[in-house]
């Protein structure tokens, strides 16, 4: 199976899947109903049986979803790891709240460790240890694909060393532009742009029941 026929918002779903149902696993529930899988994830029945259903006949009348069996087909055939070594550059205010929040409930693997220009800032944080930028070359996980950017100086600079470094995937919370080869994946995160979507999209829906109430 390949994902490329598969819509935007059920690969967005997958994760969400995937978590509880390893915590399931954790809590040794053997089979699950979606009627019983909505209730974890907050998803429609209907939603989830159609959002599995691009992943094949997993589910039987009556018997529900083979847990152990989901997660193997999350794992295998959409290529998930769960050992995803992750390392974090920054280990500022915001790279610190992220170590310590460092619990991904094996969906995607874990902060190896940490860089930071601030030499103050080396140690162990949060059970991470944080490395100056120095040993960026020398310290970086055998095999480490991603890169979490919460830097707010010589961002390209550092963007460049990442990639020689073997880095594939960067998710940036920089708010500064920079350059990247094909073939390395950047996922921006903006809070300041989510909350002012959101706000618009609260003033639509209110500026709209206002209407409907007063019959416009």
């Amino acid at each position: 199976m390949t994902t490329n026929n598969v819509p935007k918002a059920t690969l967005q779903r997958y994760p969400v899947y995937l978590k509880a149902l390893r915590r399931l696993q954790k809590n040794g529930v053997e089979r699950i109903m979606s009627k019983e899988l909505s209730s974890f994830v907050d998803i429609e029945p209907t939603t989830i049986r159609r959002d599995f259903s691009f992943l094949g006949n997993l589910g039987k009348q009556g018997y529900g979803y083979d847990v152990d069996k989901l997660i193997e087909i999350f794992n295998g055939q959409l290529g998930v790891n769960f050992d995803e070594k992750i390392i974090l550059v920054g280990a500022g205010n915001l790279g610190r709240a992220l170590m310590n929040y460092n619990k991904w409930d094996y969906v995607v693997g874990e902060i190896e460790c940490a860089f930071d220009i601030d030499k103050t800032k080396c140690g162990t944080q949060f059970g991470v240890e944080v490395y100056s930028m120095d040993l960026l070359e020398e310290k970086i996980p055998k095999g480490c694909r991603i890169a979490i950017l919460t830097i707010s100086h010589n961002v390209q600079e550092t963007v460049d060393r990442l990639v020689d470094c073997g880095i594939t995937g960067i998710v940036d919370f920089t708010h500064q532009h920079f350059l990247a080869p094909k073939g390395v994946v950047i996922k921006s995160i903006d809070v300041v742009s989510s909350i002012q979507e959101l706000v618009f999209m609260t003033n639509s829906l209110e500026s709209k029941t206002k209407k409907q109430k007063s019959g416009k």
